[in-house]
């Protein structure tokens, strides 16, 4: 081919058609193919997502007193691409921010775009900040965004109740955390774009969508009542010293009304508590619950008609040799009626009782009563309990067992227990959740006590009541009783389990757990004192967890202005019927 002019156009008219070709594809692929991204990457140079948190919902008592709120602040925020002045930037912003210098001067001297240089700044800081970096041309850089501050009205009180919130504004313990999903609301988003400078170009502002503010929780505590409870809960701390003590009150149907736990800690400075003052003994503690245990024992074998409350019992004067280990009574008996069994509080009686059921029938109604299992209360954290099945019991099970040994229950369980017979034999869901309501007051659900099923039948329930209220007048746990009122209640005194195995020597795990008035029961309680330092006064249920109840207890009858009685009803027993079983039996 010979190069000729026309050869060489040919040759130049082709190569720049390939040129333009490879430019005008190359145009097409980044402003068709590749538009997204690189719009993308243009937009994050000027153009910022700003999230609009929305606010938290607040949580309420029973007569709507709040619990917890919040308080409006602000986020202090740097791009650091933007500052230009850093020498004298650094010290203002460490004097009202109360950061240190070095901090400051470390994240504002990265290429980052976004910085969080503080949260939760209180409104007056924030514009009094504001001002001064206005006035000394500081301001390039640093701009504000919307926060807020969690704040509890009630400092400590009701902390393991409603737990609290991280820095991202997502519950950690409590109703904090179990209501999450209603309480923390969905944040919304604008996207705004920034000149130079880094101000905001208002006219440009973008797609914007407003947050939804979460939804109001209503709990069924009463603010009065728990403070009752903390004021007698801190005698308590303050007279017998003990590691640990829970105090719970609740409605028979299942209504909490107060709970508290000491050791505890200030919901506002929860960074300066410790681990053990966090946690909410009343749902995740549990322990050998003693002879309230015995109510279990008791209403089951009445249940099963294998005796009646008059129905007497041996209790062979108070030492028992059974499977080739002795069990003893705190004072010797000999024949006692089933009522007098728990009046009296005979770890014999239980025992014999027990053996009349079997150990499957005497396991079906430990179910029954709701122990091995969650109770289903709305609060994270809640143990289970430890109940064996009768395959692991050992010979001696089925006589430790009904008096309170070998199991291991929460004080919320045995509250829930007691109010089975406080109810007419029904065990309850207990709630602590009343209503949720949206922003405008719309209600979203409400919570209704929970019937789980009937335990015993309502008389056997009123035949282990009229025993329990001779507890108080005549048994273990007089200084239970509360004037001009009928008081039930069983006490318990269970020597603490050791975490290595076996027990600890002089160390015991002491509480009451009743109801009142008895007759027609309006509160159901319970007090547990673990290792507590009794002095003087000895170191049982009756004498050191009975007389807190009976402070508590009368305390709130004044506030709920229960109806007294002229004189305090006694129980009296009916007439004595004599049982013939395996053991000797005797008539008294």
């Amino acid at each position: 081919m010979k190069w000729t002019s026309r050869t060489r156009c040919v040759f130049v008219c082709l190569g720049f058609a390939l040129l333009f070709s490879v430019f005008s594809f190359r145009l097409v692929y980044l402003q068709m193919i590749k538009h997204h991204e690189y719009a993308g990457r243009a937009a994050e140079k000027h153009v910022n997502k700003q999230t609009i948190p929305a606010h938290r919902g607040s949580i309420l008592d029973a007569n709507n007193e709040v619990l917890a709120h919040n308080i409006p602040g602000e986020i202090v925020v740097a791009n650091a691409t933007h500052i230009n002045n850093l020498a004298e930037l650094v010290p203002v912003l460490a004097e009202s921010l109360a950061l240190p210098a070095a901090e400051l001067t470390q994240k504002l001297s990265s290429n980052r775009r976004y910085i969080v240089l503080k949260r939760e700044l209180p409104q007056p800081v924030a514009v009094a900040l504001r001002q001064q970096l206005d006035e000394k041309k500081l301001r390039r850089g640093i701009s504000f965004e919307p926060d807020s501050t969690r704040v509890y009205p009630n400092g400590s009180m009701l902390c393991h109740v409603l737990g609290f919130t991280d820095f991202e504004r997502k519950g950690i313990q409590g109703i904090e955390a179990s209501m999450e999903q209603y309480l923390h609301g969905q944040n919304g988003f604008r996207f705004i774009e920034h000149n130079r400078a880094g101000q905001e170009i208002v006219t440009y502002r973008g797609v914007e969508r407003p947050p939804r503010d979460g939804f109001q929780v209503q709990l069924t505590v009463d603010l009065n009542l728990q403070h009752i409870v903390e004021q007698e809960i801190d005698a308590a701390v303050r007279e017998f010293r003990p590691e640990k003590v829970t105090i719970i009150l609740m409605r028979p149907d299942g209504e909490i009304l107060a709970m508290a736990n000491r050791p505890h800690f200030d919901l506002n400075k929860r960074s300066e508590a410790k681990p053990e003052q966090m946690k909410n003994r009343a749902i995740i503690d549990i322990m050998e619950p003693g002879s309230t245990f015995k109510i279990v024992t008791a209403a089951a074998v009445l249940n099963e008609r294998k005796v009646r409350p008059d129905t007497f019992v041996h209790c062979e004067n108070g030492l028992w040799n059974y499977g080739g280990r002795s069990l003893r009574d705190a004072h010797g008996y000999g024949a006692l009626s089933v009522r007098d069994v728990l009046v009296k509080s005979s770890n014999i009686g239980s025992a014999k009782l027990a053996m009349m059921l079997g150990e499957q029938k005497f396991y079906e109604y430990i179910r029954r009563f709701g122990f091995g299992e969650r109770s289903g209360v709305e609060l994270p954290g809640e143990v289970a309990g430890i109940v064996h099945a009768p395959q692991r019991w050992t010979k001696l099970s089925i006589t430790r067992i009904p008096m309170g040994h070998e199991v291991a229950v929460t004080p919320l369980q045995m509250t829930t227990a007691m109010a089975v017979i406080a109810n007419g034999g029904k065990l309850v869901t207990p709630r602590i959740v009343k209503s949720i309501t949206d922003p405008d007051g719309k209600p979203i659900t409400t919570a209704s006590p929970t019937e789980l099923r009937q335990v015993v039948s309502p008389e056997v329930a009123a035949q282990v009541s009229s025993a329990l209220a001779g507890v108080v007048t005549d048994g273990t746990a007089k200084l239970a009783a509360v004037p001009n009122f009928t008081v039930a209640g069983k006490t318990g005194t269970a020597q603490k389990v050791s975490p290595r195995g076996g027990y600890e020597a002089g160390k015991y795990v002491v509480s009451f757990s009743g109801y009142m008035p008895a007759d027609r029961p309006a509160i159901v309680g319970i007090v547990v004192l673990d290792d507590a330092k009794s002095g003087a006064v000895s170191n049982y249920g009756g004498t050191i967890a009975a007389p807190i109840f009976a402070r508590v207890a009368e305390r709130a009858a004044g506030y709920l202005d229960l109806e007294r009685h002229e004189e305090p009803r006694k129980a009296v027993p009916v007439g004595k019927v004599v049982l013939t079983t395996s053991t000797k039996s005797s008539r008294r």
